[in-house]
């Protein structure tokens, strides 16, 4: 399924393979050089065999590999450019660039890059790293000559080529000059729709929508079908929220193309984003029609019946892609969630637990985990919390969130707090471990760890509104810090203003500084778009306090008879009507 998003950070492929020093050096064995022994048969021969068995040579190479296990990169990278120069082999050469580029040597991977491409002048890879380098300095006429040479040898490749360029200057900031070098290129070489395209993505990169526009039209004009171009223009809208926009380009581009599977897929995703399933539906199922083996928009018709509720539809069909071994994993993870919604957790853990491989696998753990949890088997969720721990190591901090979450719901709240605390220790600055530790820092009355932790999130993301919420509203607890729990609550409700959550606090808030009228109209506004009990809790206690003591006691009654164990609405009750008639 298309995502709509833009550049990830895509990273100079080269540059990946100078990972390795950053253990243990230079891996590479003098051995990987060809180095035969032969007698010359003829005199033309003779140059080349005697460089090739020359001590010289091989006293290079053995220096330059002891150099790299050492850390000596400058010895390394001289090392292998003289041995380059005297085999005229261009790997030493890249070798050598490779180890200035890891040190970020500038001047040494120009010198090694040029000696490269002297060697071996259609080398991609050289160029994407003269093509870069020059960029870093800014010298546009040397990068846009090293892209035009990348365009004739390579057309396919270019665009990608292009993105990796991107992700590495969009790290630094440099995105703009990018763009500039394209410009000078489109007037080298025009009628080339993949520069306008690339112009397109890179001005989205600098938010200027309207010159993305331009340059995707610009690419249109040269090759008017292609799909990608087609596309992308539909995603300008569609990242500025313009949804109608994004269908009517789609729908001119499926009136035009109207066997471009790709572009009424990504129509059908507009229509899913506007929460328009039923128009969704009608193009899936006409593309379906088209071709009953499109196992992709199959399995998107069952997630929308899903979606609508229509539980048999969508079990059939995923019962159906289960003989598919492609999507069977994922046909067998929704049949879990749709046993969940059910109420069934006996199949919904069965479902999940058949999902041994694929994209989903991990979701699947977790699924499982919150069902067992649904069901107080407490001990058996931790236990495969920990086999997930040494299973995935990657995902640890998602999974110590799901272990914490587990503590919490035994009101374990010191266990939760310490496995987070363990956890920050090799993550301190992932953000969601911060702020949950921060909501039970709460229950075990840590006000400073609280106010520490979001505002060390708030101090990276100042309008992160989870934490000025949660920070506003914890500070609310300490008469003396009103003030400065406005400031952060009024700040979360700016960002988010139809909030239920926020308007709550906001409401909660307004209540502390004695304005109960103005307090009770916002607690309204939030219960109105979120019954949920802590709400609740805070409207029950405004309206007890403007002597509305029957509407209190109903509001009480109905919420209670939805929730009997919720503590907050306990603690009202005890609060406010202890002493009355039950």
């Amino acid at each position: 399924m298309l995502i709509f998003r833009f550049f990830s950070a895509i990273t100079l492929v080269v540059l990946s393979s100078c990972a390795d020093f950053a253990g243990k050096a230079d891996q590479a064995k003098a051995a990987d050089v060809s180095v035969k022994v032969a007698e010359p048969k003829e005199k033309s021969l003779q140059k080349l065999e005697k460089t090739s068995i020359d001590p010289d040579v091989l006293f290079m190479l053995m220096t330059a590999e002891l150099a790299g296990q050492r850390g000596q990169f400058d010895i390394a990278i001289e090392g292998y450019t003289e041995a380059a120069k005297h085999t005229h082999d261009p790997k030493l050469a890249e070798r050598a660039a490779m180890i200035a580029m890891y040190i970020k040597d500038g001047y040494k991977t120009n010198e090694a890059v040029t000696l490269w491409l002297s060697l071996d002048s259609k080398s991609l890879t050289a160029r994407k790293i003269a093509a870069l380098s020059a960029l870093k300095i800014g010298d546009k006429q040397a990068a846009a000559e090293h892209l035009k040479t990348m365009l004739a040898v390579d057309v396919v490749g270019f665009e990608a080529a292009l993105q990796e360029l991107a992700g590495v200057l969009q790290k630094e900031g440099k995105v703009g000059l990018l763009y500039d070098v394209l410009d000078v290129l489109a007037n080298q070489s025009p009628g080339q729709a993949e520069i306008y395209f690339m112009q397109s993505l890179l001005a989205m990169q600098m938010n200027d929508k309207a010159l993305a526009e331009r340059k995707i039209q610009q690419a249109l004009d040269i090759h008017a079908g292609w799909d990608k171009a087609l596309m992308f223009q539909a995603q300008i809208p569609v990242f500025s929220g313009d949804l109608a926009k994004a269908k009517a380009l789609l729908k001119d581009a499926v009136n035009k193309y109207p066997s471009n599977a790709k572009i009424s897929k990504m129509l059908a995703q507009v229509y899913i984003k506007s929460q328009e399933y039923e128009a969704a539906l009608d193009v899936y199922q006409g593309l379906l029609a088209i071709n009953a083996k499109d196992w992709e928009s199959l399995f998107a018709e069952a997630l929308i019946y899903y979606q609508l509720d229509k539980n048999g539809k969508a079990e059939a069909i995923f019962e159906s892609l289960m003989d598919q071994p492609e999507w069977k994993f994922q046909a067998l993870f929704y049949r879990g969630k749709l046993a969940e919604k059910q109420g069934d957790n006996k199949q919904a853990l069965i479902w999940f637990d058949k999902v041994e491989e694929g994209s989903l696998l991990f979701d699947a753990s977790v699924a499982g985990i919150s069902i067992l949890a649904k069901d107080k088997r407490f001990e058996e969720a931790d236990s495969r919390i920990t086999q997930l721990l040494s299973r995935f190591p990657k995902q640890r901090p998602q999974l110590i969130l799901v272990q914490a979450e587990l503590y919490n719901q035994q009101k374990q709240y010191e266990r939760a707090f310490n496995v987070l605390t363990d956890a920050l220790l090799d993550f301190p600055d992932q953000k969601e471990l911060l702020y949950t530790r921060a909501l039970i820092a709460e229950r075990l009355d840590k006000t400073a760890l609280v106010e520490a932790d979001l505002k060390k999130i708030l101090a990276v993301e100042p309008d992160n509104v989870e934490s000025l919420n949660a920070l506003g509203y914890t500070l609310l607890n300490q008469p003396t810090r009103y003030a400065d729990a406005e400031l952060f609550l009024q700040r979360a409700i700016n960002l988010e203003p139809n909030s239920a959550v926020v308007i709550d606090s906001y409401g909660w808030l307004q209540f502390k500084l004695g304005r109960t009228e103005k307090a009770l109209s916002y607690l309204q506004q939030a219960y109105e778009k979120q019954q949920e009990s802590e709400i609740a809790s805070h409207l029950i206690e405004v309206l007890s306090k403007l002597g509305r003591q029957n509407e209190a006691k109903s509001l009480l009654d109905k919420a209670i008879s939805e929730a009997p164990n919720d503590e907050y609405l306990l603690n009202v009750k005890r609060k406010l009507f202890s002493g009355s008639a039950q």
